[in-house]
């Protein structure tokens, strides 16, 4: 089974060619960037504030903080810290926010058992290449039926995280990750009301991994079945095309780790081709000094973009929340049309009320354009009509961050100091020595002092 397969490979002996190894310290160090930020901007407190009453022996610290509470309280908090300010990177193919579930087991345990650094890193990539086979196996599949392929899949990675520094054997491991499918969901009614639910699900689902892989270890069972089925997860949660075979398929010579994008803007990745589109239109001869001049501005959309990022019943030239602005490709589109760049500061409460976005995102009209592939993968192009009837375009092959069109090593240390402060800069250094560092210890000391 299918499970089973990938379990054995999890619990194996996992070989990390130097561009797997070199991707994964991108992904966790532009994580603990993100969760930073997130931490400064406090969206997040109440999930710390549960996750320190959760309590539990002082086995791990939520990432920035000084106490240690229990591994699962804090892989909790960590979660949603990462994912806060929808900064954090997506694989295309399986449209999953990785590092959100996979950073958080895999320090949260590491620093429980007192992991080595290559040992943390090694659970990292066995944790990217679930999250990103297994939701990548139904495309767009989880989205389709309602749900959030992050929290869908992340259960299961954040199992197998646990389970590998938990060192258990394979058997174990398979009823970790059956254990973890009974606890996968996430609802995307957030999109209708900018909810907060959406920043909680990586923190359940890396919860959720961490008590599964718990759990088997003290005897209970879960179905191997659980991504073959009858009754599996892609039997209960997904619609559309799934090949469950492609999960196993190519382990350890296929990697998706690789092909994880890193997010230059924080908002939807949904958004981002028609934001870059929008950004070179900015540099095309002919763009107005005066946006009043733009009658309208037309954007195209992949078909399974739209209802996340377009969808109906919705304000989205004047969104409700800054979690709703995220979510809105007019207001993003018009914003970066106005401003020449999107970033934390664009998504503050005070941002979202301006009246000049809202007036310009009422003017953006949005077409299907299937251009086939991956939503999260698609070219953008944005065309503006001005008063004398003159059109100024701006088309992308796709956007940016991604693994064909990657930030460079500076661009993303740069993007980390950005969450971080200059007292992050400590943390870049440790973060790429991982693989000698003897324990956690000292990146959680750097993350406590970059997280005061």
């Amino acid at each position: 089974m299918i499970a089973s397969d990938l379990a054995d490979w999890a619990t194996g002996t996992v070989e990390l060619p130097e561009p797997v190894r070199h991707a994964a310290l991108r992904h966790l160090l532009d994580g603990l960037g993100t969760a930073l930020a997130g931490r400064r901007a406090g969206v997040v407190d109440p999930v710390l504030v549960v996750a320190r009453d959760l309590g539990g022996p002082a086995e791990a610290t939520p990432l920035g903080g000084r106490a240690r509470i229990g591994a699962p309280a804090a892989a909790l908090a960590s979660g949603a810290l990462v994912h806060a300010l929808d900064f954090d990177d997506t694989h295309a193919a399986g449209l999953v926010h990785a590092t959100a579930v996979v950073l958080p087991a895999a320090f949260a345990v590491g620093e429980q058992v007192g992991a080595t650094g290559r040992q943390v890193l090694t659970a990292a990539v066995v944790g990217y290449e679930t999250v990103c086979r297994v939701a990548a196996a139904a495309p767009h599949g989880f989205h389709a039926r309602g749900l959030h392929a992050t929290m869908v899949a992340g259960v299961f990675s954040s199992a197998l995280v646990t389970a590998r520094l938990l060192g258990l054997d394979a058997a174990r491991a398979t009823d970790a990750l059956g254990i973890a499918g009974s606890q996968a969901g996430g609802l995307l009614a957030f999109l209708h009301t900018g909810a907060s639910t959406k920043q909680l699900h990586p923190g359940f689902a890396s919860h959720a991994g961490v008590l599964a892989a718990r759990l088997a270890a003290a005897g209970a069972s879960g179905p191997a079945n659980v991504l073959d089925g009858p009754h599996g997860v892609f039997d209960a949660l997904a619609t559309g095309p799934v090949v469950p075979a492609s999960i196993v398929d190519g382990l350890g010579s296929r990697w998706e780790t690789t092909r994880i994008g890193i997010k230059p803007y924080p908002a939807c990745q949904l958004s981002h081709a028609a934001i870059d589109a929008a950004r070179q239109a900015r540099r095309q001869p002919g763009f107005p000094a005066d946006l009043a001049a733009v009658t309208r501005v037309d954007v195209d959309v992949h078909p399974d973009s739209a209802p996340t990022v377009c969808g109906p019943g919705r304000d989205l030239a004047r969104p409700a929340t800054p979690y709703a602005a995220k979510f809105s490709l007019p207001w993003s589109v018009a914003a970066m049309l106005l401003d020449g760049d999107l970033t934390t500061a664009s998504y503050q409460p005070e941002s979202i009320a301006r009246a000049d976005v809202a007036a310009l995102a009422d003017r953006v009209r949005w077409r299907i354009a299937d251009t086939g592939g991956h939503a999260a993968d698609a070219p953008g192009t944005v065309v503006l009509t001005l008063a004398d009837g003159t059109t100024v375009r701006g088309t992308v092959p796709r956007s940016g961050g991604g693994p064909d069109a990657p930030l460079s090593d500076d661009e993303l240390t740069a993007k980390f100091l950005g969450n971080a402060g200059d007292v992050g800069t400590p943390v870049v250094d440790l973060v790429r020595r991982l693989d000698d560092l003897d324990s956690l210890d000292p990146i959680v000391a750097a993350l406590a002092a970059a997280g005061d």
